[in-house]
C-alpha cells in the first residue's frame, strides 16, 4: 500500500513540476537570472534587422557587419543580441543562415521598452544536433592567434581603444588612466 501511495505522490509531483515549468529538459537553454527572462525554443527566419526595418538590404545580410534578428511565424521580429560568449552578439552565429529558417534555443527577455532574444544554441529545422552559439569566440581566437577567448574583452585592442576613448560606461569624462 505504501509503495502505491509513494508512486502516486511521485507522479503527482512530476506532473505539477511539468505543469509549472519547474522541470526543464537537460538540453534546454540555461536561465541567467535576468528579470523578465523566459526560455524560448522556436523556429524563425534569420534576417538583417536594418533590411527588415528600412528596406536597405545588402547581399548576405551585410556580411557580418550588421545586426541580425529573427522573424517568428507570427511576424514578430526579435533582436538577437547575445550569444554564449561574454559581451558578444549573435550575428556571427546567425550569419551562415541569412534568409533561412533555423530552430533556436535561448532566452527571451521582456522589458516594457524592448523584447530581445539571447541565443544560446541553434540548428537547422529537422536536425538533431544543436550548435552552441560561440562563433564570436572562435572568430576572435582566429583573428588574435590565440587558443583562449576567455575574457576576450579585456585583451581586445578595439575594445580597449573604445574604453580609453569613451570610458567603461560610454562617457568620455570617465576615462580610465592609460595602462602601463
Amino acid at each position: 500500500m505504501g509503495d502505491v501511495i509513494m508512486r502516486r505522490l511521485c507522479s503527482l509531483f512530476i506532473a505539477a513540476a511539468l505543469y509549472t515549468g519547474a522541470i526543464v529538459p537537460a538540453d534546454a537553454a540555461q536561465k541567467w537570472g535576468i528579470d523578465g527572462e523566459m526560455i524560448a525554443q522556436f523556429e524563425a527566419k534569420v534576417v538583417d534587422l536594418l533590411c527588415e526595418l528600412s528596406g536597405d538590404c545588402p547581399a548576405s545580410c551585410g556580411g557580418g557587419k550588421r545586426q541580425l534578428g529573427l522573424v517568428r511565424d507570427d511576424g514578430t521580429l526579435l533582436l538577437a543580441v547575445k550569444s554564449n560568449t561574454l559581451f558578444a552578439g549573435a550575428a556571427l552565429d546567425l550569419l551562415p543562415h541569412c534568409g533561412e529558417r533555423v530552430e533556436v534555443d535561448g532566452l527571451i527577455i521582456s522589458h516594457p521598452a524592448m523584447v530581445i532574444y539571447m541565443l544560446q544554441r541553434l540548428r537547422k529545422p529537422g536536425d538533431t544536433d544543436w550548435v552552441r552559439a560561440t562563433a564570436f569566440a572562435e572568430d576572435w581566437k582566429r583573428r588574435n592567434n590565440t587558443e583562449n577567448a576567455k575574457r576576450w574583452f579585456r585583451r581586445d585592442s578595439i575594445s580597449g581603444e573604445v574604453i580609453r576613448t569613451f570610458g567603461k560606461v560610454g562617457r568620455p569624462d570617465i576615462v580610465p588612466p592609460p595602462s602601463e
